[in-house]
């Protein structure tokens, strides 16, 4: 399955460790997921990036350059196992659409019941996935109840959980300031990992017997959303299953359990 990645900071730091050095790196993760890998981050006037490929990041020597320069408060990445659409830039993890990045680790089945509720809005979408139209929808819903993302991605992901056979809608969306992921069903883990201002630097063995360490020991507070837990640190806990987070720019976490019951229409065994 696919694996995603998100971090917000008080202020703009950089993500190498976590994307490129931890023991569970993006990176190290790429080598299972190598269907396509992209970063998403906004720089300090706040303007949208993102940088993607259809191959896999340990193949791309860019993401590596980018996870290495790239300083933001708030950044998204994904690694790709293919399910819906072609290995395309297009069909690539993060999307972008009105100043927010996206980024999906599941399966949404029922294209055309999707595209119908889309209605104008399938107009943002430029691939096949399944995981842009999901985002299509959600930018939809939140110009709907007039720019209140939290309402507009609890409209969206009730209408899908309640209308379409799914597998898992986990995502990670940010803006410039803010950051949201949701796990749902129980199919796909995620996990969340609040990390104080001044936390000692990691060190811990790699997977393949290197120690590594970050360089973290003088940066501010941060969160960290992942599909697995990516180093030793204790702090890590589970998302739960219809659980919506929301990370605001003071590093604030609100957390708000929005889908209880299991899929309507799950996909067959």
């Amino acid at each position: 399955m696919c694996r995603l990645f998100g971090m917000t900071a008080e202020k703009a730091v950089q993500a190498t460790f976590w994307l490129l050095d931890a023991p569970d790196s993006l990176l190290a993760q790429s080598h299972h997921n190598a269907d396509g890998t992209g970063i998403g981050y906004f720089d300090e006037a706040g303007e949208p990036h993102v940088e993607k490929q259809p191959i896999a990041a340990f193949e791309d020597r860019r993401f590596a350059s980018e996870a290495r320069t790239i300083r933001s408060r708030t950044v998204v990445a994904h690694v790709r196992h293919a399910t819906t659409g072609k290995l395309t830039k297009a069909n690539t993890h993060p999307f972008s659409q009105q100043d927010r990045l996206f980024a999906h680790n599941g399966v949404i089945e029922d294209l055309p019941r999707l595209e119908q509720r889309l209605g104008e809005a399938r107009a943002l979408v430029a691939g096949e996935s399944d995981s842009e139209r999901y985002f299509a929808l959600i930018t939809s819903e939140i110009d709907r109840h007039n720019g209140d993302v939290g309402a507009g991605i609890r409209a969206a992901v009730t209408w899908i959980a309640g209308s379409l056979p799914i597998v898992s809608i986990n995502f990670v969306l940010i803006t410039a300031t803010d950051l949201w992921t949701l796990r749902y069903p129980e199919t796909n883990t995620l996990f969340v990992l609040e990390r104080p201002a001044g936390a000692p630097p990691l060190e811990q063995r790699s997977s393949y017997g290197m120690r590594v360490h970050s360089e973290h020991e003088r940066d501010p507070a941060l969160v960290l959303v992942a599909s697995e837990r990516m180093d030793d640190d204790p702090g890590w806990h589970e998302v739960r299953s219809g659980e919506l987070l929301h990370v605001g720019p003071s590093l604030e976490l609100e957390s708000e359990l929005i889908l209880t019951a299991p899929p309507v229409s799950p996909p067959p065994p």
